[in-house]
């Protein structure tokens, strides 16, 4: 065989060796082929949002994502900071819950510009040219929550203890009840007495509101807390005052202590909202998002939009539910939100509902 027949046979082999092994290593992703998403929360203070967290790590995990958490501690800078981390990780996709509604707009939209898909979570960010918005219908849950106290207190003393105004949504829950309280404001039947906003959702706002107004000699037959955790600071006002069971108060999350505290008779109503459906649909479309880039179609998802100040943005919303001492059975418990045996921890075994 000739020397050049040689090299040419060479050659040839060098060649199936290389395309062999190239088609073996895409058989096998590499480390960097990964799918990873930041999941980035404005604090851990709220109960819910541990929930939030653990159910869309496991389910974006589950679909094969790494998920990076990151905890803003509400500080609006060290949010901006943590978005421009994301960035630099190499992150696919950002899904947020905004701290700060508007302040956090030019670091989305940066995050945007370097090619990352960006899902506002559960609170609107504003002016930040996301994706996508996945919440539940918050003029609903504030629809249900009015609606829930006129019922029960048709007129009388009301004082609307709004949540953070840093956050969109407490907008959103502000025109849901104040849907439903209107008319009789306008009546006469009701009079607002007191309304405030709390920063950063701060029971202290709460319970400082109520028990001046207490002190003045005021009566209170309603009172809207923002959330549960606000609901709760009212009422720590009310008990002190021993008048926890004369004054009808409202809230929403579902969180264990306000169904505790239906059933023991201090709170009327909570809202649930399952988080399970909102944290595993976001983590599907996240990696969706991921997967597809560009090619990825929202109005496959939503055909509803929501004005961000700048733009519409597609919005996924999920159906609040209503929660009374008679139904927890079939909404929080029936869902595993909760067990009974913690909803029912401070009453006596006897008085317990038959399963």
């Amino acid at each position: 065989m000739r020397a050049d027949d040689k090299r040419v046979i060479v050659l040839l082999i060098s060649v199936i060796l290389a395309v062999y092994i190239a088609g073996c290593a895409a058989e096998k992703p590499q480390d960097d082929d990964q799918i990873k998403i930041g999941f980035m929360v404005d604090s851990l203070v709220i109960e819910r949002w541990q929930k939030d967290r653990d159910i869309f790590v496991a389910k974006a995990k589950e679909l094969g994502a790494e998920v990076v958490v990151k905890n803003a501690n509400e500080n609006a800078e060290l949010q901006s900071k943590q978005v421009r981390e994301l960035v630099d990780m190499g992150v696919d996709v950002i899904v947020i819950i905004p701290y700060d509604k508007e302040d956090i707009g030019q670091a989305l939209k940066q995050a945007k510009r370097s090619g990352v898909k960006v899902i506002s979570y559960d609170r609107l960010a504003r002016y930040g040219d996301v994706d996508a918005y996945l919440s539940f219908d918050n003029i609903e849950v504030g629809r249900l929550m009015g609606n829930a106290l006129v019922e029960k207190v048709p007129e009388g003393n009301y004082v609307i203890i709004n949540g953070s105004p840093k956050d969109n949504n407490s907008f959103m829950f502000n025109e849901g009840y104040m849907s439903a309280i209107s008319p009789k404001v306008t009546s006469g039947e009701i009079r607002i007495v007191k309304e405030i906003w709390a920063e950063d959702w701060r029971e202290i706002y709460a319970y400082n509101a109520v028990a001046e107004l207490i002190n003045e000699g005021v009566e209170i037959d309603g009172i809207i807390g923002g959330n549960d955790d606000l609901a709760e600071g009212t009422i720590k006002a009310l008990l002190e005052r021993q008048l926890a069971s004369q004054v009808i108060v409202v809230g929403h999350d579902g969180n264990l202590s306000a169904c505790q505290r239906i059933v023991e008779g201090t709170q009327y109503v909570t809202i649930y909202k399952p988080i399970k459906t909102l944290a595993q649909k976001a983590a599907e479309i996240a990696w969706a998002m991921a997967i597809q880039g560009d090619a990825f179609d929202m109005s496959e998802q939503t055909d509803v939009l929501i004005n961000d100040g700048e733009r519409d943005v597609p919005y996924v919303s999920v159906t609040p539910y209503l929660v009374t001492k008679d139904n927890l059975a079939e909404t929080v418990i029936k869902d595993g939100f909760h067990t009974k045996e913690e909803v029912y921890r401070n009453i006596p075994r006897d008085q317990w509902p038959e399963d």
